[in-house]
């Protein structure tokens, strides 16, 4: 099984060879790494292609030409990861926030016959947020759960998560080359769409990491996005 876990990078220069460290020291026969550069002006993408000098079997590298979103970054490593044969997929940011070691408690839960995806769960028992967090952080991410699950029923209890484990055909089944969202409503609409095919969404807990190099790409667009986008599918969005 073919496992390509993708990571999308914008200035990340440093936290970049960790990540990959740690998941390449993870215990997952035939792992690839495929780091999406959007053309960072630090240099990230000239790490990314050292790394994968030093790990040619395992690390490949797209350069993008512009930074236009964490979704469209997403879409285009996850297609290029189908392409290249991967039977799972794996979502994973660059800053050090989502806990690589949980990835085999997720690839075990995703082997169960009618799980199309698992989350990394903040939300269910188990799981937490950083204690580095303001407690008015805690609360707007509380309430954004809330809020999308509140308008699609959508059941899950970490519904923006970015942490996830795929599988291909799940994948292809909800043309996820077609979304159009970007930023955190593009996992949300992923979601949707999995629901309305059929599959079912597994979570396992994680802690979920503030980082400590570099700065959020979170923007008032991308909040203003999050917030439009359930009513959008939920009154006809294409699915």
């Amino acid at each position: 099984m073919r496992v390509t876990v993708v990571v999308p990078t914008y200035n990340e220069r440093e936290n970049l060879p960790v990540a990959v460290e740690r998941l390449t020291a993870l215990p997952v026969p035939d792992l690839h790494v495929l780091v999406v550069d959007d053309n960072s002006p630090d240099g990230t993408g000239e790490v990314a292609d050292k790394l994968a000098a030093e790990l040619p079997n395992v690390v490949s590298v797209l350069h993008r030409t512009e930074k236009d979103g964490l979704g469209r970054a997403y879409i285009a490593g996850i297609t290029k990861a189908l392409d290249d044969g991967a039977d799972v997929v794996i979502q994973m940011d660059a800053d050090l926030s989502h806990p690589a070691e949980v990835i085999p408690a997720m690839l075990e839960q995703l082997s169960s016959a009618d799980v199309g995806v698992v989350l990394g769960s903040r939300y269910v028992p188990g799981g937490s947020t950083a204690e580095e967090w303001k407690w008015y952080r805690k609360a707007l991410s509380a309430w954004a759960n809330f809020y999308v699950n509140l308008i699609l029923r959508l059941g899950v209890k970490d519904a923006t998560a970015g942490f996830k484990a795929w599988q291909a055909d799940t994948l292809r089944a909800i043309d996820v080359a077609s979304i159009r969202s970007n930023g955190y409503s593009f996992q949300v609409e992923m979601n949707y769409r999995a629901i309305k095919k059929g599959y079912t969404i597994a979570e396992v807990p994680i802690r979920f990491e503030e980082r400590t190099v570099g700065a959020s790409k979170m923007s008032l667009k991308v909040q203003l996005e999050s917030a439009l986008m359930p009513w959008k599918l939920l009154f006809g969005r294409s699915v």
